[in-house]
């Protein structure tokens, strides 16, 4: 290369130490929660060097974890040169103050709940998706700010001309005041766009296509299950979070009958109760759904404490009550074997592969049958001046016969509940 140096432009990723607490009280392994969070991390764009580990019954108040651990964690942080230490739990700003100051800068303190604003900050493209996410991240800062102008709060104490104006205490005021003002603004945009979204959903609910929503653990497959069944080319990576923003695609049954599906943003155990209060409006998708397929990886040995998260999820948002559909996603990567005793432990759930499709005709059988639940049966003589009704008998129902008259058609069919009503003036008995 003769006398020149060529010097790599690419940003070095940061380097983070895992610490985990193993609660008495139970709850997820220790050791797999931790997997999580270093896959969190990873999608963040950190790669963690070392991990941390304590037993403890409860938080210390101070430093959340006990001083021996917290001088262990000194040392590592020294001796792998990181950049950031990520607690697996919540800490509070007491907590999160103290631990910079005892591990020192430059290294970063930041837990479970600050690592996915920042994952949710990267990956949200939507106007209605960005705005949430800067809702929750003010949220999550707001109460944090004094820990942040400490560095000014230290200058009033040393004395001499410019310690008499109180810059960090004035300065923290504005920026409180600031925030607040800046979580009104954005509560009241999200609220125009939450009524806009009302408006989209009352015309797909004058549509009367049959509405299915996808809810599953994070990383599920539920963009890959979307894509397959409607060609829809939503992103689709293994990456926790990889897709945020809900997408609604049209599709046709095996017996022509039209339905929506939505693909919504992943659950996650320990998932930050700001982000769900922020999401609710996206969320709401799931609320106005009249079936929810909850998609869960078989493959995954922490499969149903996944689907405690999401039932836990469910209920937060307020449709622990709608009805729904359990698919088993990932069926192609267990052993024969082990394939037979899942499906005989399951019985009533769809066995699916969204990447090879296999189990595609059960999972849209059963989708028929769920569908078709709630019609009615109507008979009906409809004036051929009502085509568009006419139409919608062909399209959203099941049309057992029909027959065409000198003024009107006379057709028996299986219809939505919503159709029937529409059909009311023109049954027959």
């Amino acid at each position: 290369m003769g006398r020149f140096t060529f010097l790599s432009t690419a940003i070095e990723p940061e380097r983070a130490v895992l610490v985990g607490v193993e609660w008495r009280s139970g709850g997820w392994p220790t050791d797999r929660s931790l997997d999580e969070l270093e896959r969190l991390a990873d999608t963040a764009g950190a790669v963690v060097v070392g991990r941390l580990t304590q037993r403890l019954d409860r938080p210390v108040p101070k430093s959340f974890i006990g001083s021996g651990k917290l001088e262990e964690l000194k040392s590592l942080v020294g001796n792998l040169s990181a950049d950031v230490v990520i607690f697996d739990d919540d800490l509070t700003p007491s907590q999160q103050s103290y631990l910079e100051r005892a591990v020192g800068e430059p290294t970063k303190i930041i837990d479970r709940t600050a690592l996915i604003l920042d994952i949710f900050g990267l990956h949200a493209t939507t106007r209605e998706g960005r705005l949430q996410v800067q809702l929750a991240q003010l949220q999550y800062l707001l109460p944090r700010l004094r820990g942040m102008w400490s560095h000014l709060a230290k200058e009033q104490t040393r004395g001499g001309i410019g310690s008499r104006f109180g810059q960090g205490e004035s300065q923290l005021e504005v920026d409180r005041r600031l925030i607040r003002n800046r979580i009104s603004s954005l509560r009241r945009e999200l609220k125009l766009l939450e009524r806009r979204r009302g408006v989209q959903a009352k015309s797909r609910s004058r549509s009367d296509a049959f509405r299915i929503a996808l809810a599953g653990y994070t990383n599920a497959g539920k963009s890959t299950l979307l894509n397959t069944l409607t060609g829809a080319h939503v992103l689709s990576e293994d990456k926790l979070f990889a897709t945020l923003d809900p997408t609604t695609r049209a599709y046709t049954l095996p017996g022509g009958r039209s339905v929506t599906i939505t693909d919504t943003v992943g659950f996650i155990q320990k998932l930050p109760h700001s982000l769900v209060e922020a999401f609710k409006s996206t969320l709401s998708e799931v609320l106005e759904a009249d079936l929810i397929v909850k998609v869960i990886d078989c493959s995954d040995s922490d499969f149903e404490r996944q689907l405690e998260a999401v039932d836990r999820v469910l209920d937060e948002i307020g449709a622990g009550q709608q009805p729904t559909l359990l698919l088993f996603n990932k069926i192609d990567l267990l052993a024969e074997a082990d394939k037979q005793n899942f499906i005989a432990r399951h019985p009533g759930a769809v066995f699916f592969s969204a990447r090879t499709g296999e189990g595609i005709d059960d999972l849209t059988e059963r989708l028929s049958a769920e569908a078709a639940a709630s019609d009615r049966l109507v008979s009906a003589e409809i004036p051929y001046r009502e085509g568009g009704l006419i139409r919608l008998v062909h399209e959203r129902g099941q049309v057992i016969s029909e027959e065409y008259l000198e003024s009107c058609v006379r057709v028996v069919a299986k219809v939505p509940r919503r159709i029937a009503s529409s059909l009311e003036r023109y049954q027959t008995v």
